[in-house]
């Protein structure tokens, strides 16, 4: 390795992570005995015992009894015993009677089991077990030192969902031989093997190809060892602190520490001068703990030993500031600002007499003005946060308060005895603010902890107490809090608190959320304290009347209060340090223009000056010439830079708190800006850090799906059918067919909610009906996956009509399961429903299911379950049976699973066991075959898999290719690009990864084409990498039951009810009766459950005869009422009966997400946007909502880094390879707050993680701490350059996240608004981040950076030409322009057009940004506001002052025709010309969307100048020296055509050069948003972005359709009026017809005897025939009946 700083890349060496599951395969001694000479290692030639193990006792998979950390052996004297993929062992046990580590005799062909030779040659001790005669580099992750391997990325292409099944084929099918102490056993792969190492997750091991643990061919090498094992102590691996077994990272990292040792001592040098300025002392540890004696009847307060100070009060504060510390701190901060420094500075200069050329006053007066108004609000918000602190101190707690009674003798026949007895005992309520460390408080059912207490007694059953830790950590699930044995035997009642004499020792106060240190002792005896018997404040009581507990922590010594951020930092936005740059570079460009005007009047003083009579004695000194010039040229950096920019973003407020799209219906609840400083960072998010529940969760578990007897159904009871209001547009060709799903007929009927995009969702205008089709419930990790359901409800029905087949059996059988295997308690509500109480959501969930399927749990005791069942369906007669609970043996943590034992009605008694996949998996009675045909089912999964990660991989590629083979072609028309493929030509393109779309061209021709390239571009990006062309009929897709292939979907929308036939067709009772097939399709659902995002549990029964049950229930009662080691009997005694379990079926919970979240996620990732979550929950959970979410992709790469695998840098640097090598399509690292902490105590892999996660795409962290969770946020803050990034989440445990990032979004959700209101923003739920980043978040940094830029702009063009005038006034300082007018610029006439440009303006529509989301990047690369574009800017303004200035000085100052050439009217035209030219730049030129508000702001700027101009005219008074203005505008030069033909002239020169340079620019340098703004005119692209963004977009959409319809309305409401009127006339036209014709009808006989003619008889007629035929089309509400 060279000595330079290069990073090896190369050196790493990687190391196959060992394989933990195996932590389980221990090496026994027999007889237990220790001795070298009793070891069966002691005999050279060892012969095997058969040792059968009865079938009732654990398999050889899963040992309860096992410690929860996996031990290593010694890395020097213990014989390397391995299996082929680097399996680690636990350290040598005694196995128990019975168990699975009982060495079996000989090693057997079994089903499933690999092919093993055994090469016995002997090797010498010392060589490579690898037999390659390399030496393993040493390792102090763990004391074995991992062995050397080929260098394969421990990355697999594969889902870890936790549980993993597959690393159970050896411990099921592979048994262990004693071995001599001389010898050790190595399994290798043979020649040729691509077994990839194996990662951890959770305690179980995942694979990236199973099929090399089953079918490849191994090597057992035999090698010589020590003669003695030396076993390692039983804890879990600590990362060691010493050289790390990458050396080359090592020693890179020591030269790059050495170069910058000098900083580092600086930084800590600074850091102690500054505790030894401010008096801040460390508090030391104590020496053994804290000690807290319980007593009710103490009255003083208790004192902390390493103060020797009272211990702190429960009194918190979280606000910024206290009262004499408020106006330093602020003053401080805000002359930090290089802008308000400058400020101060000139204004001091300014206020010396005789110095300043334009007032005393003009720039502190100001100064102070804004400056006390960000004082102002910096106070306000703190005093909120006072305010808010001052709520909670002022809750209220009980507190025991006893007094002693005078003593009382008892006597008795042996001994006479004194004891003090409590007298009035009472629960006092107090402020939280005055709890005391040793006060005994009572919480009562849904009751706040106060502070950090020591549970001491509960009235919950078993002397449990349930607490809900959201605040904490962020977790539904319920926490079982439980008294030691010897505390709950002390304390049966509340009253024997006070005559308990109980000692507490606990730890000093820490951060650690999930461990705990104490004892405590009870009448002399000792027992241990851990988290379980401590309730954490924040913490809320569920589920239990009361409890009562003993204050151990208080104020912000608690664990809640210790994890968050005490001192959150200023923020401010990340442009400002760039404006501070520029600021810089303008305040050096003042002082080098006045140091030239003060040396040009030096010079000129000396030629010119001394010759003029008229300015003898005239000449100023040096300095203070110096400082007139500084003074006139500091408005080149404008105070309204700031001023006017509060204003622009005040503004950006009010459209983030309007904008309908951000506003959710249910909650009522608006986006909520809370501050205005950090606008634009919304538009440079690089990073995003999520919690997870209540953030992207909906905090609800819904039953999803099951799987029975071979069949997968769908549970669809919760599923709401909603219709959507779609797009108005036509249909387009060539979509893929929308896809069918398996349902009930009634549900064929029913239009749901579409599952097409927004292009197929239609909404006809006649109706206003949706089409809909597919699926009731589609996945949101895999939303293309075409779903075939069958409905839960028509299991029922098939159970009803045929009750008594095979399939029906197993139903009812597990059923049962689902409404027995629980811990929940139901409750009768008022209503006459039926509710549950229950320690986690997934119980409930599954609870509610058994309801929904009929099996309704209506009463629980302590002894019995009542069951109300509808076996005839919802309107058939219930049936009440009652079941006997025998025995429960709760779920931990380490058994994963549950079980219960009952008794049947018929008396049979019946095992139910619930539990993760892999756990249960090895206790059926097939366990050998469930083991080999989840081998062949993962096998296949892979594949695919790893054909999806290569077709990634080649996308990326292909792209890049293409970029680069068409980066030079610049010239081609649009339609051009298109047919190349959609390639780009500009590298900001490359950059944004918007491969696809060319400059417009003015030719036009090819248009058609373009609109389907964008189209398919689109899709591409849409699609993200999903391959159509593998369907579920390839080898590599898992099959399908036979029974789904031959029922047809095509149901009659007629028809009602399913006949008979369909329902033979929907099960296949010959599959049902075959076990083997049952388990292969049962595990085949459960990959494809896990797949989808789902949580998975298998469930297993087994029948028990009275003998059995009578014997394992005398051992499980020894178990439970053992005062000794009494958890690890219990799990013993379960593990003894969970064994040869029935298949019952599979489970798989949806973790519900908020609506949109994984849409909002591809978008954001679109961004180039990278996503981490930060959760509380277990890793299982987080890994499955990673995969809900999108997060993990079917294709991802895990790395999953796990401190007690030992191997932690070996996985991260070969991540870190193959990353940067191109392997990985898409990489997750994943790492729990444990790992992490430790990770963080080593230097040099602290860095290397930094670097891994830098790299990652995803990152998820479970288990981590709040200050775990703000720690991450401040290292990527600080570690990526250049990176702003957002925290968002919903709980107090967020909070400290929230204050680290640059921007901080709170949820208003169910967990509390404690995070929206420390929040600098609050949306109601994630999928609005959407909107808020991609558009509002770019237009507010798009337009502060164009008002940065165009402020610094017309400063410059402005003073320039002051400058540019000091050449013919030989370096005076004299003015060009009026004093008044002067100070008038910034304020009154070019102002509101910089201001408008930053509240109006829109580059892009919003649909544009929402349908491309590349388009983000401009912001990460701060491509709008840099040092090349100020550049570019200054260049356009300097080019144009002396345009302008020389323009007006050879056309107008120095003509002879000119009639006033005075200095006012030079200065009136430069000043006019600068005004009209900034305001047509800033609302025509620069400003994309064009509206009333342009023309408004450019119609106040001049005309205001114009009017200024006529009242200064008259405000003036003739005898005005230097400026004659008095007049002037409406009788000299304003009445001078030659002075209006010069304005013209330079305005025109000026725009000219402005449009020219633009469009050269477009042509040659386009950027993104000039292709796209071309784009948006044509009115096909345009509807195709609306169509993509109008998930987001519809809200604001349909307010807008809602004022259109009541607009209608009301039109309609005119028109009906008005044609009711009509009727009516019409009306009373025809009556009086009516009335005509029946008085002729009277007349005509009479008319006919007098001898009238036949021809009035046929006009008599015809008059008839024409009033029938009007009368037949009726008039008004008169129709012929």
């Amino acid at each position: 390795m060279s000595a330079g700083g290069e990073r090896p890349d190369e050196g790493i060496r990687k190391r196959r992570p060992s394989r933990p599951d195996d932590d389980d395969l221990e090496v026994p001694a027999q007889g237990g005995d220790a001795a070298p000479t009793s070891s069966p290692h002691s005999t050279a030639n060892p012969q095997p015992a058969a040792i059968a193990a009865p079938a009732s006792q654990s398999s050889a998979v899963d040992t309860p009894a096992r410690p929860f950390g996996p031990s290593r052996l010694s890395t020097e004297t213990a014989p390397r015993v391995r299996f082929s993929t680097d399996l680690e062992h636990a350290p040598g046990q005694s196995p128990r009677p019975g168990t699975a580590e009982n060495i079996h005799a000989g090693m057997r062909a079994r089903s499933g089991a690999p092919d093993l030779t055994l090469d016995t040659h002997a090797t010498s001790v010392g060589s490579s077990v690898l037999g390659e005669g390399e030496e393993p580099s040493p390792s102090h992750l763990s004391p074995v030192s991992p062995r050397s391997a080929p260098r394969i990325s421990p990355l697999s292409p594969n889902r870890r969902r936790g549980l993993s099944l597959r690393s159970s084929l050896f411990k099921r099918n592979v048994s262990y031989q004693a071995q001599s102490p001389e010898e050790g056993f190595e399994l290798e792969q043979r020649a040729g093997s691509s077994r990839q190492p194996l990662e951890r997750i959770d305690g179980y091991g995942s694979s990236d190809d199973e099929a090399a643990t089953k079918a490849k061919d191994l090597t057992i090498s035999v090698a010589p060892a020590p003669a003695a094992i030396d076993f390692a102590p039983d804890v879990k691996t600590k990362l060691g602190k010493g050289p790390m077994a990458l050396p080359n990272y090592d020693t890179w990292l020591q030269t790059k520490e050495r170069r910058t040792g000098m900083m580092k001592s600086a930084r800590a040098f600074g850091a102690r001068a500054r505790k030894f300025v401010l008096r801040i002392k460390d508090i030391p540890p104590s020496k053994d703990g804290r000690h807290i004696d319980l007593d009710a009847f103490r009255k003083d307060r208790l004192t902390d030993e390493r103060t020797h100070q009272p211990y702190t009060s429960n009194w918190i504060r979280s606000t910024r500031y206290s009262a004499w510390n408020f106006l330093p701190r602020q003053l401080v901060a805000q002359f930090s600002k290089l802008a308000n420094f400058y400020f101060l500075c000139v204004s001091i200069l300014q206020m010396i007499p005789g110095l300043s050329t334009t007032g005393t006053y003009t720039t502190i007066v100001p100064l102070l003005f804004f400056v006390s108004i960000s004082i102002a609000k910096e106070g306000y918000d703190d005093l909120r946060r006072y305010r808010l602190d001052k709520t909670e101190n002022n809750h209220e707690a009980q507190v025991l308060r006893a007094n002693k009674s005078p003593l009382t003798r008892s006597s008795t026949n042996e001994d006479t005895s004194t004891s003090a007895s409590t007298g009035s005992l009472y629960w006092e309520s107090i402020k939280w603010q005055d709890v005391q460390v040793g006060d005994i408080i009572k919480l009562e059912r849904d009751d706040s902890a106060p502070a950090d207490l020591a549970l001491l007694h509960t009235s919950g059953e078993n002397g449990v107490a349930y607490v809900e830790t959201m605040a904490l950590d962020g977790e539904t699930n319920l926490k079982s809090k439980q008294t030691t044995a010897s505390i709950s035997k002390a304390i049966e009642t509340q009253e024997d608190v006070t005559t308990c004499n109980a000692h507490f020792v606990v730890e000093d106060p820490n951060q650690d959320l999930y461990s705990f240190e104490g004892r405590v002792t009870v009448d002399g005896k000792q027992a241990p304290l851990t988290v379980n018997e401590i309730i954490y404040r924040g913490s809320i009581l569920r589920n239990t009347a009361d409890a009562v507990g003993m204050v151990i922590y208080s104020g912000e010594e608690c664990r809640i209060r210790m994890n968050s951020n005490k001192n959150p930092r200023i923020k401010a936005p990340s442009l400002q340090f760039v404006v501070n740059r520029i600021v810089i570079i303008i305040v050096i460009f003042v002082l080098a223009l006045a140091i030239f005007n003060t040396v040009a009047y030096q010079i000129w003083s000396d030629r010119t000056e001394k010759n003029l009579w008229y300015l003898s004695d005239a000449s100023v000194a040096f300095f203070p010439n110096l400082t007139s010039f500084i003074i006139m040229f500091n408005t080149m950096i404008p105070l309204s830079l700031y001023v006017s920019l509060e204003i622009v973003k005040l503004a950006q407020m009010w459209f983030l708190a309007g904008d309908v799209d951000m506003y959710d219906e249910i909650s009522g609840t608006p986006c909520e800006p809370r501050t205005s400083t950090i606008n634009e960072e919304l538009g440079q998010i690089s990073y995003i850090f999520s919690d997870k529940t209540g953030t992207l969760t909906d905090n609800s578990m819904k039953f999803r799906k099951m799987s029975i007897a071979g069949v997968a159904w769908l549970h669809d009871a919760d599923l709401k059918e909603t219709r959507k209001k779609k797009l108005l547009n036509k249909k387009r060709k060539g979509k893929q067919p929308v896809r069918k799903s398996l349902r009930s007929a009634k549900d064929a009927t029913t239009p749901i909610e579409a599952t097409m995009s927004p292009l197929e969702q239609v909404e006809t205008a006649a109706t206003g009906e949706a089409e809909a089709s597919g699926s009731k419930w589609q996945s949101s990790a895999r939303p293309t996956k075409s779903q075939r359901e069958l409905l839960t409800g028509d299991m029922l029905r098939y159970m009803q009509r045929r009750p008594h087949t095979h399939f029906s059996k197993k139903a009812r059988m597990f059923l049962l399961s689902l409404a027995l295997c629980h811990t929940c308690l139901p409750e009768l509500q008022e209503d006459g429903k039926t509710q549950f109480m229950a320690s986690s959501p997934d119980e409930l969930a599954l609870v509610q299911a058994a309801q929904d399927m009929g099996f309704l749990v209506i009463n629980r005791d302590v002894r019995t379950i009542t069951l109300k069942l509808m076996p005839s369906g919802p309107d058939g007669e219930p049936v009440l049976e009652v079941y006997e609970t025998l025995d429960v043996v709760e779920f931990t943590s380490k058994r994963k699973r549950m079980s219960i034992v009952v008794r049947f009605p018929d008396g049979r008694i019946c095992l139910f066991c619930k539990g993760a996949d892999s756990i249960v998996m090895q206790r059926l009675k097939l366990a050998s075959l469930a083991n080999k045909k989840m081998v062949e089912i993962e096998r296949r999964a892979n594949k695919r898999k790893s054909l999806e990660a290569q077709y990634a991989i080649a996308r990326k590629s292909e792209q890049m290719e293409r970029r680069s083979s068409v980066g030079g072609r610049k010239s081609m028309t649009l339609g051009q690009a298109a047919r190349a493929s959609l390639s780009m030509g500009r590298p900001s393109f490359n950059r944004a990864s918007i491969s696809g779309i060319g400059r417009p061209s003015t030719s036009g021709r090819s248009v058609q084409p373009v609109r389907a390239e964008i189209d398919q571009w689109l899709r591409e990006r849409e699609n993200d990498f999903d391959i159509q062309s593998i369907h579920e009929d390839t080898p590599y897709e898992s099959p399908r039951p036979s029974g789904l292939a031959r029922l047809s979907v095509a149901y009659s929308e007629a028809r009602s009810s399913i006949q008979m036939e369909e329902m033979e067709e929907m099960v296949d009772e010959n599959v049902a009766a075959d076990e083997a097939a049952v388990i292969e399709r049962c595990f085949q659902h459960i990959n494809d459950f896990a797949t989808e995002g789902l949580r998975t549990l298998l469930y297993g029964y087994r029948f028990l005869n009275e003998d059995e049950y009578a014997t394992w229930k005398k051992g499980y009662l020894d178990a439970t009422t053992s005062l000794v080691d009494r958890a690890r009997l219990i799990e013993e005694a379960g593990d003894l009966i969970e064994q040869q379990l029935e298949l019952a079926g599979a489970t798989a919970i949806e973790d519900k997400l908020q609506r949109g979240v994984p849409e909002a996620i591809d978008k954001l990732r679109r961004a180039k946007i990278k996503m981490w979550m930060l959760t509380g929950d277990k890793r299982e959970t987080a890994i499955n909502i990673g995969h809900s979410c999108r997060l993990i992709k079917d294709y991802s790469t895990v790395t999953v880094l796990d401190h007690e695998t030992g191997e932690v840098e070996q996985s991260i640097g070969a991540a870190v390879l193959a990353i940067n090598r191109g392997k990985v399509a898409h990489s997750v690292v994943v790492v729990d707050g444990q790992t992490l902490s430790q990770i963080n105590e080593v230097e040099p892999l602290k860095l290397l993680f930094y670097d891994l996660a830098i790299l990652a795409d995803s990152v998820i962290c479970c288990r981590a701490a709040p200050a775990q969770k703000a720690s991450l946020v401040k290292n990527i803050r600080k570690r990526v350059k250049k990176s702003i990034t957002l925290a968002i989440g919903d709980g107090a445990n967020d909070i400290a996240m929230i204050q680290e990032a640059h921007v901080g979004i709170g949820i208003t959700g169910k967990e509390g608004l404690q995070a929206a209101r420390t929040s600098d923003y609050s949306i109601a739920q994630f999928r609005f981040l959407t909107k808020l980043l991609l558009v509002h978040g770019r237009w507010n940094y798009i337009r502060t950076c164009k008002y940065t830029v165009g402020t610094f702009w017309k400063e410059l063009l402005f003073y320039l030409t002051q400058a540019l005038y000091q050449r013919s006034v030989g370096y005076t300082g004299t003015s060009l322009y009026e004093s008044w007018s002067l100070a008038m610029f910034n304020t009154l006439f070019t102002s509101l057009p910089v201001i408008f440009m930053g509240i109006f303006e829109k580059d892009l529509s919003a649909s544009t940004l929402l349908a491309v989301p590349e388009l983000y990047t401009k912001g990460q690369r701060n491509g709008a506001f840099n040092f090349k574009v100020y550049i570019g800017w200054m260049f356009m303004a300097s080019a144009e002052a002396m345009v302008v200035y020389f323009c007006m000085l050879g056309l107008y100052g120095q003509a002879l025709f000119t009639d006033d050439n005075t200095i006012f009217a030079l200065g009136s035209l430069t000043y006019t010309a600068a005004v009209v030219l900034i305001s047509a730049k800033m609302q025509f030129i620069e400003t994309h969307t064009k509206s009333l508000a342009n023309a408004l702001s450019i119609f106040i700027s001049v005309g205001g100048w114009f009017l200024w101009n006529i009242i200064l005219t008259f405000q003036y008074k003739p005898d005005t020296k230097i400026y004659y203005v008095h007049h002037a505008f409406v009788s000299t030069f304003g009445a001078s055509l030659i002075w209006w033909v010069c304005l013209l002239l330079i305005l025109s020169s000026c725009l000219v050069f402005e449009i020219g340079t633009q469009s050269l620019r477009k042509v040659f340098f386009a950027a993104d948003e000039d292709v796209f703004q071309a784009l948006e005119k044509d009115p096909a692209v345009k509807r195709r972005f609306e169509e993509a963004a109008s998930a987001e977009l519809q809200a604001g959409w349909d307010r807008k359709t809602n004022r259109e319809k009541d607009h209608e309305a009301r039109l309609r409401k005119v028109v009906s009026e008005l044609e009711r009127k009509e009727e009516e006339r019409r009306e009373g036209e025809v009556k009086e017809m009516l009335r005509n014709r029946g008085r002729e009808g009277e007349e005509s006989p009479e008319r006919v005897a007098g001898g009238g003619a036949e021809a009035e008889i046929a006009e008599v007629e015809r008059e008839r025939e024409d009033v029938d035929r009007l009368l037949s089309k009726g008039y008004g509400r008169v129709r012929e009946t």
